[in-house]
């Protein structure tokens, strides 16, 4: 995954909503765009490299400190996250070179993966 960064005033991009999984969040500063790297085209400013870990949900909108305890894990351990969150679920990206010490890191803290 990609994490792109468009002017405040860009229009959403077709190939911004390509692939499974795909987020662009507009606010008065920008146009930020979360997609499949292949996507993205060479001259968008990027952060390439990103796996993503995904909550397992719905998540009741009444629970509180599910993203402090995840993210406070991995701060423990130097990984820093980008996160997102729907309707239903919150989403981590980490760094591909991340991943396997973010899982582990998780796990020691009683976290599962299906």
């Amino acid at each position: 995954m990609t994490i792109c960064r468009l002017g405040a005033d860009a229009e959403a991009p077709p190939w911004a909503m390509q692939g499974r999984f795909w987020c662009v969040t507009r606010t008065a500063d920008e146009l930020s765009v979360v997609c499949e790297e292949e996507a993205a085209p060479a001259g968008v400013s990027q952060e390439c490299g990103w796996g993503i870990l995904k909550v397992h949900g719905p998540l009741d909108f009444a629970l509180t400190g599910v993203l402090s305890n995840l993210t406070s894990i991995l701060a423990a351990v130097g990984i820093a996250v980008f996160a997102l969150s729907t309707f239903d679920t919150d989403y981590l990206l980490v760094k591909h070179e991340k991943m396997d010490t973010a899982v582990a890191a998780l796990r020691d803290g009683g976290h599962t993966f299906a």
